[in-house]
């Protein structure tokens, strides 16, 4: 579970900078007169790093763990919110994070558990003809 949340984490940190090469949106203080509570980076507010890494490890854990992952799954969309409170990023941005960090984390699970199954069965294989 840890190994696939680690994995699913990386793919969409590198989504984001792949994204982030070609698209520029700015934050929302850059663009309006929207007082600020932390200091940000001016950088694009295209995908929110933090929501893409919090629902990445939520999702993995979740489809796992029902349970810890819905408690996860909870604290990411406070962490959302959060984003928006703090007026670093527009709503829009977040719910495309969210959908990025999910879906990067049910692919994975999903290619990362047939190469297990794969895995399983060569190594099943190879024992029969050793024999």
């Amino acid at each position: 579970m840890t190994v696939y949340a680690v994995i699913s984490a990386t793919f969409t940190v590198l989504i984001k900078m792949l994204i982030q090469c070609f698209y520029f949106k700015p934050r929302p203080f850059m663009k309006r007169r929207v007082r600020i509570l932390i200091p940000s980076k001016m950088n694009s507010a295209f995908l929110s790093t933090h929501m893409l890494l919090t629902t990445a490890v939520s999702t993995s854990i979740f489809l796992r763990e029902r349970i810890l992952g819905s408690v996860m799954w909870i604290l990411s969309l406070l962490t959302g919110f959060s984003r928006i409170w703090v007026g670093h990023h527009y709503p829009s941005d977040i719910i495309r994070s969210l959908f990025i960090g999910s879906l990067t984390s049910i692919i994975v699970e999903k290619v990362f558990g047939s190469l297990k199954v794969m895995n399983r069965k060569s190594k099943k294989y190879y024992d029969q003809i050793r024999k």
